[in-house]
């Protein structure tokens, strides 16, 4: 298997956390918090960067410095692998006309302006687009995105098919303007407990604001 590596169950500090959660009818958590984007709208936005695209490589930055948030157990031989991909494709909803929505793949690429061209030409080929493009459970190198930019919602919870699904899910929302200037959204993040602790996310979260935050001197 290209670009990832399978999980030594053996020597892996989290083999009885997993094995523990692996067991659950739901094994899956969510935690929101508000993430602040005064730079990207501040300075960024004016200068010319997209905050949607924006986001999503912040996001991508952050499940890229947290290797659990790129674990997946998959079936094989008749039995269940834990593999890290070393990198993965961010699966974004893109509007569409008529109140509908496709599924972009979008490679992460950690330089910025590099991300930000291929992230464009990838969104609009999906808005043009009729097929939903959804991940028929032939994809594990996947994390799923969606925008909710009508709400300032203070928690989420997503569908998921049932316990084996262990691709995580992010979602953020609406931006607002709060005491001293500063501009927030919530963002929320859904993982399976036998793969990401909350340590693991409270780290995600550091990384994409630290994405974020670059474009206190951005250009675009």
């Amino acid at each position: 298997m290209q670009n990832a590596r399978e999980i030594d169950l053996a020597a892996w500090p989290r083999a009885g956390q997993y094995r523990l959660f692996r067991s659950y009818d739901r094994p899956h958590f969510a935690t929101t918090a508000r993430v602040d984007v005064t730079a990207l709208m501040t300075t960024g936005k004016p200068a010319g960067v997209s905050p949607y695209r924006a986001f999503i490589h912040a996001i991508g930055a952050g499940i890229h410095a947290v290797p659990e948030l790129r674990m997946r157990f998959v079936s094989e031989g008749g039995g269940e692998k834990v593999i890290e991909y070393g990198a993965i494709s961010l699966s974004a909803t893109v509007p569409r006309p008529g109140d509908t929505f496709g599924y972009a793949y979008i490679p992460y690429i950690a330089d910025w302006r590099e991300f930000d061209e291929s992230c464009k030409a990838i969104i609009e080929e999906t808005a043009r687009g009729t097929d939903l493009g959804a991940n028929t459970g032939q994809r594990f190198d996947v994390a799923y995105l969606s925008c909710l930019p009508w709400i300032d919602f203070t928690s989420l919870d997503n569908a998921l098919p049932g316990p084996d699904d262990c691709i995580p899910r992010f979602s953020w929302g609406k931006f607002v303007e709060g005491p001293g200037g500063r501009i927030s959204c919530p963002v929320a993040v859904q993982v399976h407990h036998a793969l990401v602790d909350g340590l693991q996310v409270g780290r995600f979260f550091e990384a994409a604001q630290a994405s974020l935050n670059r474009f206190s001197g951005a250009s675009a």
